[in-house]
Protein backbone atom coordinates (compact mmCIF):
# COMPACT_ATOMS: atom_id res chain seq x y z
CA UNK A 1 0.00 0.00 0.00
CA UNK A 2 1.28 3.48 -1.03
CA UNK A 3 0.82 6.45 1.11
CA UNK A 4 1.45 10.36 -0.15
CA UNK A 5 2.17 12.90 2.59
CA UNK A 6 1.51 16.27 0.96
CA UNK A 7 2.82 19.70 2.47
CA UNK A 8 0.36 22.91 2.65
CA UNK A 9 2.27 26.36 2.97
CA UNK A 10 2.38 26.39 7.02
CA UNK A 11 3.20 23.06 7.39
CA UNK A 12 6.50 24.11 5.10
CA UNK A 13 6.89 27.67 7.29
CA UNK A 14 6.36 25.90 10.57
CA UNK A 15 9.25 23.20 9.18
CA UNK A 16 11.78 26.03 8.52
CA UNK A 17 11.52 28.32 11.55
CA UNK A 18 12.17 26.66 14.94
CA UNK A 19 10.13 29.52 16.70
CA UNK A 20 6.88 28.58 14.92
CA UNK A 21 4.67 27.57 17.04
CA UNK A 22 4.05 24.61 15.11
CA UNK A 23 6.94 23.85 14.27
CA UNK A 24 7.63 20.94 17.32
CA UNK A 25 4.05 19.51 16.15
CA UNK A 26 5.57 18.88 12.45
CA UNK A 27 8.91 17.68 13.26
CA UNK A 28 7.10 14.73 15.11
CA UNK A 29 5.02 14.01 12.17
CA UNK A 30 7.73 14.30 9.93
CA UNK A 31 9.76 11.87 12.40
CA UNK A 32 7.07 9.46 11.83
CA UNK A 33 6.89 9.09 8.32
CA UNK A 34 10.25 8.75 8.45
CA UNK A 35 10.03 5.99 10.81
CA UNK A 36 7.40 3.93 7.88
CA UNK A 37 10.18 4.84 5.44
CA UNK A 38 12.32 2.83 7.85
CA UNK A 39 10.48 0.10 7.83
CA UNK A 40 10.16 -0.76 4.30
CA UNK A 41 6.88 1.05 3.78
CA UNK A 42 5.77 2.53 1.00
CA UNK A 43 5.61 6.25 2.07
CA UNK A 44 6.26 9.18 -0.48
CA UNK A 45 6.09 13.11 1.63
CA UNK A 46 6.43 15.83 -0.93
CA UNK A 47 5.57 19.92 -1.35
CA UNK A 48 4.03 21.33 -4.25
CA UNK A 49 7.03 23.20 -5.89
CA UNK A 50 4.32 26.29 -5.89
CA UNK A 51 3.66 25.00 -2.27
CA UNK A 52 7.39 25.97 -1.79
CA UNK A 53 7.32 29.23 -3.55
CA UNK A 54 4.93 30.18 -1.49
CA UNK A 55 6.15 29.25 1.87
CA UNK A 56 9.38 30.72 1.00
CA UNK A 57 11.46 27.52 0.77
CA UNK A 58 14.65 28.20 -1.36
CA UNK A 59 16.31 24.88 -1.12
CA UNK A 60 19.94 26.81 -1.85
CA UNK A 61 19.56 28.76 1.54
CA UNK A 62 21.04 28.40 4.56
CA UNK A 63 18.39 28.80 6.56
CA UNK A 64 16.65 25.62 4.92
CA UNK A 65 19.20 23.35 5.49
CA UNK A 66 17.34 21.32 8.06
CA UNK A 67 14.75 20.75 6.17
CA UNK A 68 16.38 19.84 2.90
CA UNK A 69 17.48 16.74 4.91
CA UNK A 70 13.80 15.52 5.88
CA UNK A 71 13.81 13.94 2.14
CA UNK A 72 10.98 16.18 1.17
CA UNK A 73 10.18 15.69 -2.53
CA UNK A 74 9.14 18.42 -4.72
CA UNK A 75 6.06 17.93 -6.71
CA UNK A 76 6.72 20.06 -10.08
CA UNK A 77 3.91 21.90 -11.64
CA UNK A 78 4.08 20.74 -15.18
CA UNK A 79 2.26 21.60 -18.56
CA UNK A 80 -0.33 19.01 -17.71
CA UNK A 81 -0.56 19.41 -14.14
CA UNK A 82 -0.92 23.27 -14.81
CA UNK A 83 -3.96 23.14 -16.28
CA UNK A 84 -5.51 20.62 -13.80
CA UNK A 85 -4.32 23.02 -11.15
CA UNK A 86 -5.87 25.97 -13.36
CA UNK A 87 -9.18 24.33 -13.26
CA UNK A 88 -9.03 23.73 -9.71
CA UNK A 89 -8.54 27.10 -8.84
CA UNK A 90 -11.01 28.37 -10.97
CA UNK A 91 -13.74 26.01 -9.21
CA UNK A 92 -12.58 26.75 -5.49
CA UNK A 93 -11.03 30.12 -5.58
CA UNK A 94 -7.74 28.98 -3.38
CA UNK A 95 -4.64 30.44 -3.97
CA UNK A 96 -2.23 29.08 -6.87
CA UNK A 97 -0.44 26.56 -4.49
CA UNK A 98 -3.72 25.37 -3.06
CA UNK A 99 -4.59 24.32 -6.28
CA UNK A 100 -1.45 23.21 -7.46
CA UNK A 101 -1.83 21.05 -3.66
CA UNK A 102 -5.43 19.54 -4.98
CA UNK A 103 -3.28 18.98 -8.82
CA UNK A 104 -1.25 16.61 -6.74
CA UNK A 105 -3.55 14.78 -4.27
CA UNK A 106 -6.67 14.13 -7.18
CA UNK A 107 -3.66 12.89 -9.74
CA UNK A 108 -1.82 10.48 -7.23
CA UNK A 109 -1.36 6.85 -7.85
CA UNK A 110 -1.14 6.52 -4.03
CA UNK A 111 -3.42 4.25 -2.23
CA UNK A 112 -3.96 6.35 0.76
CA UNK A 113 -3.17 10.58 0.82
CA UNK A 114 -2.78 12.81 3.82
CA UNK A 115 -2.57 16.29 3.73
CA UNK A 116 -0.78 18.39 6.55
CA UNK A 117 -2.13 21.45 6.57
CA UNK A 118 -3.37 24.60 8.95
CA UNK A 119 -6.61 24.72 6.65
CA UNK A 120 -8.39 22.00 6.56
CA UNK A 121 -11.61 23.30 4.93
CA UNK A 122 -9.27 24.21 1.76
CA UNK A 123 -7.35 20.36 1.86
CA UNK A 124 -10.85 18.75 1.49
CA UNK A 125 -12.24 21.46 -1.07
CA UNK A 126 -9.54 20.97 -3.60
CA UNK A 127 -9.37 16.94 -3.01
CA UNK A 128 -12.41 16.83 -5.73
CA UNK A 129 -13.99 14.10 -3.55
CA UNK A 130 -10.84 11.93 -3.28
CA UNK A 131 -10.69 10.64 -0.21
CA UNK A 132 -7.91 12.46 2.05
CA UNK A 133 -6.72 12.33 5.90
CA UNK A 134 -6.21 15.55 6.51
CA UNK A 135 -4.54 16.52 9.95
CA UNK A 136 -4.59 19.77 11.35
CA UNK A 137 -1.43 21.62 12.03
Amino acid sequence: MKLLVVLDNEAVQALGDAAHPKHRRMIGLVQVVAHRKRRALDVALVVPTAVRVEAGWDRAGAVWASVNRLGVMDEVLGPGQANFAAQIRSATGVSVAGAHLGAVVQASKADRVTVLTSDPGDAASVAGGRPVNVIRI
